[in-house]
């Protein structure tokens, strides 16, 4: 039997059948557990499996077979530090939910995000929540920054969860989609899930106030149909995002502004950062490319805190 894994709990897995659309409960066959994949989890959620149910193993099923998989979001394992952790896979898009207040997003956390999906060649957007906090002053800083991000290729949509404001347009980038819905805890994803898909009633979570950094509220990840053929992937909150597999010399090719300039620099290995003759550097001092997104870049490429 062919599946997709639509929910992961470390241990066991749940597999949704694409014929039947049952449900079922499933162990991974041991020997795929270390295949030398430097991951800490070798089976994520939205991937496509293989596998039987045994008649002696009262509705248990087994998975033999992992179909290589179109694309991933993986980050770096938070317990493992020389592993990394798959968050979800085959995915048509990511939505990455900003705040700008209570917490704020850093633009660190956001390029680190977009750099990912550019590297996997998974469509991303912005969905800028919390819009019923904004004052005029941060909202017209949103606009800014959505202007920006939207003249590299990456819409956005802002909307208020709690108020509802704008969920619709939200709701209108996921039919027929596999969507992965990320970001940090305390953003709001809860609460848009609850608006995207009202019947599943999520536990939300009061923001804390003593670390301003929100209370998970998501244990594992989980794929939820909105409705057939339209999937919304669940992951908890991400604190870190560490880059994984993106060596420095091909950072800059996911910066899409920075793509467009690569054969113009002096030297061919330009790493943008004191070389003469740089046009990302000259583009960077012209105004040509966003400040904010040169300083990520550059954050990136010293390996620095994955949480800024």
């Amino acid at each position: 039997m062919t599946g997709i894994v639509v929910k992961s709990t470390g241990s066991w897995y749940v597999v949704r059948d694409r014929e039947t659309s049952l449900l079922h409960r499933c162990r991974l066959r041991g020997k795929f557990k270390h295949k030398g994949l430097k991951v800490s989890n070798p089976l994520a959620v939205g991937d496509v499996v293989e596998f039987e149910v045994p008649e002696q193993a009262e509705g248990a099923g087994v998975i033999h077979t992992i179909v290589p998989r179109r694309n991933y979001i993986i980050r770096r394992s938070v317990h493992k530090s020389e592993h990394a952790h798959i968050v979800a896979a085959n995915l048509d898009q990511a939505l990455l939910v900003v705040t700008l207040v209570s917490p704020a997003t850093s633009f660190g956390f956001i390029d680190r995000f977009l750099v990912t999906a550019e590297a996997y060649h998974i469509p991303a957007k912005l969905i800028f929540n919390k819009a019923d906090l904004y004052d005029e002053d941060t909202l017209d800083y949103q606009q800014q920054i959505a202007g920006m991000y939207a003249s590299l290729g990456y819409p956005s949509v802002l909307c208020s969860a709690e108020t509802g404001d704008k969920v619709a347009e939200v709701a209108a980038l996921l039919p027929n989609k596999v969507s992965l819905l990320s970001g940090h805890s305390g953003v709001g994803k809860s609460t848009l899930i609850n608006e995207l898909v009202p019947d599943l009633d999520l536990k939300t979570a009061e923001i804390s106030a003593f670390s301003d950094k929100g209370k998970h509220t998501t244990t594992f990840a989980e794929m939820l149909e909105v409705v057939p053929g339209t999937y919304l992937i669940d992951t908890p909150g991400i604190k870190e995002l560490g880059l994984v597999d993106v060596p420095p010399a091909e950072l800059a090719g996911y910066f899409p502004e920075m793509r467009a300039l690569l054969n113009q620099c002096r030297y061919h290995n330009c790493q943008h950062v004191h070389e003469p003759g740089c046009a990302v550097r000259e583009a960077v001092d012209k105004g040509k490319l966003a400040v904010p997104r040169y300083e990520s870049y550059l954050s990136m490429l010293a390996d620095e805190d994955n949480r800024h």
